[in-house]
């Protein structure tokens, strides 16, 4: 029974972790046709400004995630004014653009505090127990702190007007300019939402697991398969994906090699996708 728990808990926070972070990724390839494989590094230093804040000049870790928050979401804005803007259309030079912001945040980070391996301190300490069920608080704040965002992204997209010109530039950019939709002021929102989901997602994993310049190359491997399980141009799916990605990556390294179960995970996506090419949910984005 516990270790049932422990694998229902960990498959919950790992899911909730993908999902904040390809829901954003997601909405970049949705909205403006970009594969934003910078998205891992912004995951990265997003957790490295909190880091920055709480350990280097001390203020209250609460305070200091609020702060990365903001911080991240201008950042998104600078990021898409000056760096995907002026190459809208262009999916080569876009992607070239993403490349090369690799470079320039994960060399930043390592210059920064050099190549270590650093921890960010815990906002809640002890552990939480009840019979069989036993979990760090950490881990249980970090799946509250997910499932409440996850739910206020949903209301976002779904129930609010710039949340409707998302999914209208979405599935259609000129239809969507033609009925008055801003397509730059709808981009610069959903890139500022997207940086300040990742440094949400990088922050909290920084606190369970750790901080490092290159922690950000693997949560982009999950986002993709995440994004392409779901079906490229579908956000909604990305929760459905994210779930099934999250719990298999939580699930099977407890019983098999951690390396077999990245192969288990990768022949599910592609036999779904033999089934589905489109994905789960997808449709035809470009």
């Amino acid at each position: 029974m516990e270790t049932a728990s422990t694998c229902i808990m960990n498959g919950l926070v790992t899911s909730a972790m993908y999902i904040l972070v390809s829901l954003g990724f997601a909405l970049l390839l949705s909205i403006m046709g970009i594969f934003n494989f910078a998205h891992g590094a912004i995951y990265m230093v997003g957790g490295f400004v909190t880091y920055g804040f709480s350990v280097a000049l001390g203020i209250n870790p609460w305070a200091s995630f609020v702060l990365s928050i903001i911080v991240m979401g201008l950042f998104g804005l600078f990021l898409e004014k000056f760096c995907f803007r002026p190459f809208m259309g262009n999916a080569n030079s876009m992607m070239i653009m993403s490349i090369a912001l690799i470079f320039i945040l994960e060399t930043g980070a390592n210059i920064w505090l050099g190549g270590w391996t650093r921890a960010l301190p815990s906002f809640i300490p002890g552990v939480l127990k009840a019979g069989f069920f036993s979990v760090t608080w950490e881990r249980f704040l970090t799946l509250i702190i997910g499932a409440v965002l996850l739910v206020l992204m949903t209301l976002l997209i779904n129930k609010t007007t710039i949340g409707q010109q998302m999914l209208a530039v979405a599935q259609d950019k000129t239809g969507a300019a033609l009925q008055g939709i801003n397509i730059n002021r709808t981009a610069a929102f959903a890139t500022a939402l997207a940086c300040m989901m990742a440094c949400v997602a990088g922050t909290l994993m920084a606190a369970l697991l750790s901080l490092n310049p290159y922690m950000g190359d693997s949560i982009l491997n999950k986002a993709i398969e995440v994004v392409i399980l779901s079906g490229i141009g579908s956000i909604g799916g990305v929760f459905f994906g994210g779930l099934i990605i999250g719990f298999l990556n939580a699930v099977l390294p407890v019983f098999i090699s951690s390396a077999l179960s990245e192969t288990i995970v990768l022949v599910i996506i592609m036999v779904i996708l033999l089934i589905r090419p489109k994905g789960l949910f997808g449709y035809e984005l470009f």
